[in-house]
């Protein structure tokens, strides 16, 4: 996942928490920046450290379309998102290596 990967990440605090929607071209680095409290603001004032989702993209361009998109979801539909492929919201980090 090091190489240019245009995502769309979901950070979350815990299950049905405070989430926190991001776009990257490298989610190990940032997910990174976000576990160490690196980045002021929202994720680091809500503690939102788990990662719960991603979708990967072929562009920045259509990452950033989704990301925008996401943001004006319902909280609701956001919540049924993350639930569809990660019921329990586990931390997808370790799996991807990120831990």
């Amino acid at each position: 996942m090091r190489d240019f990967q245009p995502c769309v990440y979901i950070l979350a605090s815990g299950k049905r928490g405070y989430i926190y929607i991001g776009v990257t071209s490298d989610l190990a680095k940032r997910f990174s920046q976000h576990r160490l409290r690196l980045i002021e603001g929202f994720s680091k004032t809500r503690n939102t450290n788990r990662l719960v989702r991603f979708e990967l993209f072929g562009t920045m361009e259509s990452a950033i379309l989704r990301e925008n998109q996401l943001k004006n979801w319902h909280r609701d539909w956001k919540f049924n998102l993350i639930e569809s492929d990660n019921p329990d919201w586990l931390d997808l980090a370790p799996q991807l290596g990120l831990a």
